[in-house]
């Protein structure tokens, strides 16, 4: 194969994968969406809203070699076990903060692992896969953006929690479908504009080139000790 096919092919993957991954949370979204409204109150639907979030974690921890994040798996599979033994929840409005809850405490978790003394920070190990030149200057700031993305990430929960306790169900609805996705693009376009403006010297890269850095950082990354 020639150098020049070879990373076009590549490139293609990465779009092909980045398409299915965006295709999966949409369906996923209206999975939920599907089940708030027409069965909110069945046993199955517990297992239907936190099946596919669990099977995601568990997948990615496999892959890059986790054994916490799979013995975290195992653990709340049991508890999603129990739960629909016993006839699913009264409440499904618990069960939808919870799911949000969960999809952000997973990514948080996934992010702050990362940071861990020995570890190589998520978006430090991507930006090496993608920039020709990798300064000092560019992994100090990669570690400080991985820390942010996990503070945001856990700083969603407490705020989805607190909005439950203190507000009406309308207002977290709104929260939850409005503003956390708006929340997380405003954070994502935020940091790209003052990435360039107080680091023009950076190599800029496509949002593509970081997705196939990702899958490969999967495949290839060594396991993750404590």
């Amino acid at each position: 194969m020639s150098p020049s096919i070879a990373p076009r092919n590549a490139t293609g993957m990465a779009g092909w994968g980045f398409a299915a991954a965006a295709a999966a949370l949409a369906a996923y979204a209206l999975l939920s969406y599907w089940l708030m409204v027409h069965a909110a109150q069945a046993p199955w639907a517990v297992a239907a809203l936190f099946g596919p979030l669990l099977l995601a974690v568990a997948g990615t921890g496999w892959q890059r070699r986790q054994p916490l994040t799979l013995a975290a798996c195992a653990g709340l599979v049991a508890l999603l076990a129990v739960i629909v033994a016993r006839g699913g929840v009264q409440d499904m409005h618990r069960m939808y903060v919870l799911q949000h809850a969960g999809i952000h405490l997973a990514l948080g978790w996934g992010f702050g692992l990362t940071l861990r003394p020995g570890a190589t920070p998520l978006i430090t190990a991507l930006a090496e896969r993608v920039h020709h030149r990798f300064t000092p200057e560019m992994r100090a700031y990669t570690r400080w953006l991985t820390r942010l993305w996990a503070r945001y990430f856990f700083g969603m929960v407490a705020v989805s929690f607190a909005i439950y306790l203190l507000a009406p169900w309308a207002w977290w609805s709104v929260y939850c479908n409005l503003l956390t996705p708006l929340a997380a693009v405003a954070l994502f376009v935020g940091e790209h504009v003052m990435r360039y403006r107080r680091h023009p010297d950076f190599e800029r890269v496509s949002l593509r080139a970081a997705f196939g850095a990702y899958r490969q950082a999967g495949a290839t990354d060594a396991p993750d000790r404590p």
